[in-house]
């Protein structure tokens, strides 16, 4: 970890080691997602995508409020269509980690080996080390940010 092990409550007395890697995959796991949510945050503040969000409702991009005022202007069939894709994701995509490495799905740098472009990744195991670290503290910082 970025800051090292830091427990003053004691939270992980007891723990196994089956338990710390799956903590640490949820933190890596809410920390990219909460990466994703600041940047859907604060990008609309400057730029939107053209066209329509829904042709069939006739909703713009341009048209959609900023922050969480959007969430009641998104369609239900819109909030279905992004919810099976988080479905279908999580089953199919990022599902299986690769050497038992918390939150390593073999998808490579940004996921892009998902998508089919294929990527290195990072051989060098102190390069690994310190983009990992980057990575959590990025998220953590992004999660007390999504928060407010």
């Amino acid at each position: 970890a970025p800051v090292g092990f830091w427990d003053p409550l004691g939270l992980a007395a007891g723990s196994t080691n089956f338990d710390y890697k799956r903590r640490r995959e949820v933190e890596i796991k809410h920390g990219r997602v909460a990466m994703f949510a600041t940047m859907g945050y604060i990008l609309p503040e400057f730029w939107r995508l053209p066209g329509f969000l829904s042709p069939s409702y006739g909703i713009k991009y341009a048209e959609m409020p900023n922050g969480l005022a959007a969430i009641s202007k998104v369609p239900a069939l819109g909030w279905a269509q992004f919810f099976a894709f988080i479905f279908i994701v999580e089953l199919n995509v990022y599902n299986e980690q690769v050497n038992g490495e918390p939150g390593n799905y073999g998808a490579g740098f940004l996921g892009i080996r998902s998508i089919g472009i294929m990527s290195p990744g990072f051989k060098d195991p102190e390069t690994r080390k310190k983009k990992l670290n980057a990575e959590i503290a990025n998220g953590r910082l992004a999660m007390m940010a999504i928060i407010g």
